[in-house]
């Protein structure tokens, strides 16, 4: 079983190495798009084979980042679109189906106003919230500027490890598949921590304003 997966695997990769390779730097928007969107496409079989082409000179690594975090962006905002254009009139005419009230839509509208950069932030770092951290943040329709930085961002972050991971390692799966588990862990202490950070800034800074 896990022979029969593995060999899934690596034949993935190959198509993806070879896909990219086709389509090139528009394969990787294309790809990246559906990423960040809603669509359940890892970015950890998009970015990594890419950073192998610009280690073979094939494309280039910068090129392979700028591209990959374009289509990161696009996904992201294409989901932001979709949570601003349905998802308010959607929960207000069905959400007593699903427990959420006016009065929980505008807290949630509130707190992205308040504390949706530090949201949006991490949320681009941590696996499966990266894909729908967009959402929310659309739905309580977020400031689309501050929205647009913080995405660009955490995108930036993730899409240079993966490409470096590729760039460096380059088709041992095996490898980066073990050093990616230990950054992802890392990313997820490093918001944890940061998370924490704000909230006692917040907190102090609130206790300040009191006197």
């Amino acid at each position: 079983m896990l022979t029969t997966l593995g060999a899934l695997f690596h034949a993935l990769i190959a198509f993806i190495v070879e896909t990219v390779g086709s389509l090139g730097y528009f394969g990787i928007v294309v790809m990246m798009f559906l990423e960040s969107s809603f669509f359940p496409f890892p970015s950890e079989v998009v970015m990594p084979p890419a950073g192998y082409l610009a280690s073979q000179g094939e494309m280039s690594l910068f090129l392979v980042i700028f591209f990959g975090i374009v289509g990161s962006i696009l996904g992201a905002v294409f989901n932001y679109w979709l949570a601003v254009k349905w998802g308010r009139p959607f929960f207000e005419k069905y959400g007593k189906y699903f427990f959420v009230t006016k009065e929980s839509l505008d807290k949630a509208e509130k707190f992205f106003a308040k504390h949706g950069h530090i949201s949006t932030f991490t949320g681009r770092l941590l696996p499966v919230i990266r894909q729908y951290i967009s959402l929310p943040a659309g739905l309580a329709r977020m400031n689309i500027a501050s929205f647009l930085f913080f995405t660009t961002l955490g995108s930036g972050i993730w899409v240079i490890i993966l490409a470096l991971l590729g760039y460096f390692l380059g088709q041992n799966t095996e490898l980066i598949n073990k050093n990616l588990h230990k950054i992802s862990i890392g990313l997820i202490i490093f918001c944890a921590v940061l998370i924490v950070g704000y909230f006692f800034y917040q907190k102090f800074k609130a206790k300040k304003n009191e006197k």
